[in-house]
Parts: structure tokens; sequence; C-alpha cells
């Protein structure tokens, strides 16, 4: 089955679920669905940042400093947050990843999905998956900041980081 036939729950604004429907239909048509957002860090604390392959569905090639993607039909944001996490990283044998917040993310174009944001520790040498990742290295979060303007980001992945550290900054996290 490819990515576009990959069955999604269809959700409303309140984050309940009204129907399903085919990933490549849920994309061309603006339906909301549901998302995971991971924050990875080695033993070091760094980041574990990428850029996405020129062959993925939504924002192709550009830089990323989560790993994550969407929650399946009646898949729970927690499920889907390990699964992703080990996918994306190559690993096995992760610890589940600490759930942090979830917010709405709307890009006022057609683009809208809850976004749950997790946080996970990552001691295993990584191997992603070269479909999904087309480089990838562990970036102190100084780095990261540095490269925010220099780099092209995927707007919601920018837009979970400014809202985790908004959530950090407040204590909450």
């Amino acid at each position: 089955m490819s990515a576009a036939d990959e069955i999604l729950d269809i959700v409303d604004e309140n984050d309940v679920v009204i129907g399903q429907s085919p990933r490549g239909e849920a994309y061309a048509r603006g339906l909301r669905h549901r998302c995971v957002f991971i924050q990875a860090r080695d033993c070091e604390g760094r980041l574990f940042v990428h850029r996405r392959t020129p062959v993925k569905l939504v924002f192709p090639s550009l830089y990323d400093m989560f790993v994550g993607g969407v929650v399946g039909a009646g898949e729970s944001y927690d499920s889907a947050a390990l699964r992703e996490a080990e996918e994306e990283l190559g690993v096995s044998g992760l610890p589940r990843p600490v759930p942090l917040f979830k917010f709405l993310y709307d890009n006022g174009s057609g683009q809208t999905w809850w976004s749950a944001v997790y946080e996970v520790r990552c001691d295993l040498p990584v191997n992603p998956q070269k479909e999904e990742v087309a480089w990838h290295d562990f970036l102190t979060e100084e780095e990261v900041e540095r490269r925010l303007s220099d780099w092209t980001w995927v707007p919601d992945g920018l837009a979970a980081y400014e809202r985790l550290k908004d959530h950090r900054a407040a204590g909450t996290g």
C-alpha cells in the first residue's frame, strides 16, 4: 500500500472522529486529520534534525526538527508516536515518547491537522529510512536556532517547535 492509500481518521475542530479517508484524498481535499511530532534527543541532549526526501507527499525536501507523521485510522496518538519515531529513526526498543501538548495546525490554505507533540531520548545508533530522510544529524539547540533563518523548514514542524519553546518557557514541560 502506498502512503497515499493509508486510511486516516478525519476529525472535527474538537478532534472528534467524523469519518475516514485515504491519506492522498485527505491532503487533496484539505480534510482535517491527526499527526504526531516527536522531538528526539541523543544522550548529549542534541536534537535529531533531518531533511525530508523529495518524494514525500507533504513538504518534500524541507528540513524538520521532529520525526513523526500521520496517525492511522483507529490508532492512538501514543501508539503513532512510538511507531513513527522508531520508523523514522530506524531503531527499535525506544522508550515510549512522552506526550507534551496538542494543538490545531492550520495554515489557512487547506492544510489542517491536530498535532500531538512528544519528546523522546534516543540513545541508540540511528539508521533513518532512506525513503523518508535524505540527510540527518544531531544538532545542539543553538545550532538549530542559528539555522532557522538559513534552511527551509516544514511549516507545521516550525509551528510545533515555536509552541514547544513557549511551552517550556512557561514551565509546563
